[in-house]
């Protein structure tokens, strides 16, 4: 028995930091996904939600499309391409919004791939887009459901960059690299997001939409 212990430990030394770090995140998200599953069968998805994610997902993809600056190992800069899925997940909530999130995040993988492991293209497109339907747990304030929801995000590309990406680094520390990579160009996304939720007339109209869905 004790040789038996000693072997299975023995292999769990053997793994390296990197391998570790990806079986947490796997076991994370497996978690993750299981709940959501659970959570997902209390939700009946309507016509009526169907189409809002339709037209969401749309509209995220074509302003994805209009990159004000793009980086050189993924991500870009765009005029908000994110704030649809974020009002979809404000309205409706954070389960389908964050089904309806993974979905846009297989579209961007088809749109622009990059990638270098499977377990870095979970977590860069399905699970990071995922994230954005975060902002339904918080359907009162808009503007802390969208910085939630980027933060969520972010926190994806982060730990993949230090995992996969720490090539890039140079003579930094990954986890500086990685912050200052995805930081940089999510944190003037999310920016831009603030700048057009605050709004009036985006306000009114969000509201609107919001308050329609809570009377049918």
């Amino acid at each position: 028995m004790m040789l038996l212990f000693s072997d299975i430990f023995g292999k769990f030394a053997d793994l390296t930091p990197s391998t570790i770090a990806i079986l947490v995140l796997l076991s994370v998200a497996g978690l993750g996904g299981i709940i959501l599953i659970q959570k997902s069968r209390q939700v009946r998805f309507t016509t009526r939600m169907l189409v809002y994610a339709s037209v969401s997902v749309a509209l995220s993809f074509v302003l994805s499309y209009i990159r004000l600056f793009r980086m050189p190992q993924g991500g870009s800069i765009t005029p908000g391409s994110m704030l649809p899925m974020i009002i979809y997940a404000y309205i409706f909530g954070p389960v389908p919004g964050i089904i309806t999130g993974m979905a846009y995040g297989m579209l961007q993988y088809i749109q622009d791939p990059y990638i270098v492991h499977w377990a870095q293209f979970l977590f860069d497109y399905p699970v990071a887009f995922g994230m954005l339907g975060l902002a339904g747990f918080f359907r009162k304030n808009l503007l802390l459901g969208s910085f939630v929801a980027i933060l969520g995000r972010f926190s994806m590309h982060f730990l993949t960059g230090i995992l996969f990406f720490a090539e890039y680094a140079g003579d930094q520390h990954a986890a500086l690299y990685s912050l200052s990579y995805n930081g940089s160009y999510l944190g003037v996304e999310f920016v831009i997001c603030a700048v057009i939720v605050m709004l009036p007339q985006m306000r009114n109209m969000i509201n609107r939409l919001q308050s329609t869905y809570s009377n049918k």
